[in-house]
């Protein structure tokens, strides 16, 4: 912040998370800053799917409707669910009751300043409330706040406005690269397992509009043909009576889920069961190789149980697949269903729908792949690897720039509402908005809290 002029003056505020404030500036309690006006009931069914008032609830915007309950501008907080998240809304809107709203009638404050104020407060550091988090009013009336006067307040507003637009711009601009990189990833990923690594391989139709051409020697065969000759090398996880939450509770033997193979952590989780439940559900034992895949929200991606994981069975919402090495290996498999579309784009297909809830062991049986002999499979395996960990460095490097920025916009926000940087002098529309009237922040607001 050294390259912002600072206050001439200080003194300090007697509350520790503020600090130093302007010599001239106040230190109240919100409770004395503004009303925190409670949402009102508005059930799904009865919004206006069509209505031009947005419907905002305890995490930003949940739908339209044709009535307004707040004026313009409004401040949205988080009073259940999302407690302590602060919303803007320069149009009036309806808030729903797992909300609190501040606009003109709640408070002397300018409304854009007071919003920023809140940001920094950390409401939803804490929760009065048992079983749903929620945010009490008395909790968020005792915090303190550094008042200044209401034009260094619409001087504070303009600075943050044009200074966070500015970061979120970069953030935007950022944001969109890690799309194209991904998108890029995506395509030379696609381009390796569909055309192989050699630019002048002859290729033939595939006879698969999706996939297009693939080499010559290449093969489009079907998961079925594929699958290890043992028992069991495919098997969908146990249905829900066979397997429910109370058994999942203790024991000796783990159960891998959904998040298992998201994540590809096949060490944490806390879903076991007794040995007896074991014994019920062998059929459903995994084993190291096997590949594994999620068939509900997230459809279709897969993780390769490891060498050391530990004895464990499916959950419900996964499928376990036992390739034939001889065939095709694990590696390559695992590439084609998480880093293309391939399989997606044939599920899709198959149903006729643009979304897909849930996928069954026979779609996956007749699922084709484009498969190379084992020793371009090899290559192709190690060409991906490289592509991919070149392609995620750049990703990671991109969002850690993107995480300073956010700490940068935070952090400005709060230097900005604490005094620690002079905003008076800061042109907006060719005008310094700044005079020394009203020199006194707290002159003017009264206890509004109920």
């Amino acid at each position: 912040m050294s390259k912002f002029k600072r206050y001439e003056r200080y003194k300090d505020s007697g509350v520790e998370w503020i600090g130093e404030i302007p010599e001239h500036w106040g230190v109240i309690k919100l409770k004395y800053v503004t009303k925190l006006a409670y949402g009102d009931s508005l059930p799904t069914e009865n919004r206006e799917e069509e209505g031009e008032v947005d419907v905002f609830g305890s995490n930003g915007k949940v739908g339209t409707h044709n009535v307004a309950n707040t004026l313009s501008p409004v401040i949205i907080v988080g009073r259940k669910g999302s407690y302590g998240k602060v919303t803007y809304s320069d149009k009036k809107c309806f808030a729903i009751d797992t909300t609190y709203y501040i606009d003109n009638r709640c408070t002397k404050s300018n409304i854009k300043w007071l919003y920023y104020s809140l940001m920094v407060l950390e409401l939803d550091k804490n929760s009065q409330d048992t079983g749903v988090p929620g945010l009490s009013r008395e909790y968020a009336y005792n915090k303190y706040v550094p008042v200044p006067t209401v034009n260094e307040q619409v001087a504070i507003a303009n600075f943050l406005d044009q200074k966070t637009a500015e970061i979120d711009g970069l953030i935007a601009d950022k944001e969109k690269l890690i799309e194209l990189l991904q998108e890029k990833r995506q395509a030379v990923i696609t381009e390796a397992v569909t055309k192989g690594l050699n630019p002048n391989v002859r290729l033939k139709d595939s006879e698969i509009e999706w996939i297009g051409e693939i080499p010559e020697h290449w093969s489009i065969i079907k998961m079925k043909y594929l699958l290890s000759s043992k028992k069991y090398s495919i098997k969908a996880g146990p249905f829900g009576s066979q397997l429910k939450n109370d058994d999942m509770v203790s024991g000796d033997i783990k159960v891998y889920n959904q998040k298992t193979v998201l994540d590809n952590d096949f060490k944490s989780g806390d879903y076991y069961i007794e040995n007896c439940k074991y014994e019920e559900l062998r059929a459903f034992e995994v084993f190291s190789g096997d590949l594994l895949v999620t068939t509900r929200g997230t459809i279709g991606k897969t993780a390769i149980v490891p060498k050391d994981a530990e004895k464990g069975i499916l959950h419900p919402c996964l499928i376990k697949i036992t390739l034939n090495p001889d065939k095709v290996l694990n590696d390559y498999v695992n590439v084609i269903f998480n880093n293309t579309k391939i399989v997606t784009n044939q599920i899709m297909l198959e149903s006729n729908a643009t979304t897909i809830d849930v996928i069954y062991t026979d779609t996956l049986k007749n699922l084709v792949l484009p498969i190379p002999p084992l020793e371009e499979q090899k290559s192709i395996i190690d060409f991906v690897d490289a592509k991919i960990g070149e392609i995620d460095g750049l990703i990671s490097s991109i969002n850690n720039q993107i995480q300073k920025l956010k700490e940068y916009r935070q952090s400005l926000i709060s230097e900005a509402v604490t005094g620690k940087i002079d905003v008076r002098i800061f042109e907006n529309k060719d005008e310094v908005i700044y005079s020394e009237q009203d020199s006194s922040p707290c002159r003017e607001l009264t206890h509004v809290a109920e």
